[in-house]
């Protein structure tokens, strides 16, 4: 199925808090995994809150990464969107996985954009046909 974006939400469970908590730690890490895959980095911002928790966000020409993290629970939810084909979300999920030291990995993958053949009825409702669920159990090895 041809589309113009592959968009991954995922949630990482009991990762390392200390980690999750580090503002710089985490931008490093969600930069390190965008030049991994060979993205094109037009901005980064992060932000820490008080008393705990980081957001961050690095727009990237194939679209964006973002972060929110909840050192309380050592949980964080990752936002991975790229268009195009030439950079695999999925590699970046992996990346960041395993740097934030998760021991339990839910993923969901959509395709954005679906693009129908010549001839076809554009589609107005969700196809679930285009989601693709990735569990992934003691993903730190």
């Amino acid at each position: 199925m041809e589309a113009l974006g592959r968009h991954l939400l995922v949630e990482l469970y009991d990762c390392d808090k200390k980690i999750i908590n580090d503002v710089k730690a985490v931008e490093n890490i969600l930069t390190e995994a965008t030049i991994k895959v060979g993205a094109t980095i037009l901005d980064v911002s992060f932000h820490t809150f008080n008393p705990h928790g980081v957001s961050g966000v690095i727009v990237i020409a194939e679209s964006h990464l973002a972060i929110h993290t909840w050192p309380e629970y050592g949980f964080a939810s990752i936002d991975i969107y790229t268009c195009g084909d030439t950079i695999d979300p999925w590699e970046a999920c992996d990346y960041i996985s395993k740097n934030l030291e998760a021991k339990h990995v839910s993923a969901l993958e959509m395709k954005r954009g679906v693009l129908n053949l010549p001839g076809q009825k554009i589609q107005h409702k969700p196809n679930l046909d285009t989601a693709v669920e990735k569990e992934m159990v003691g993903a730190k090895e």
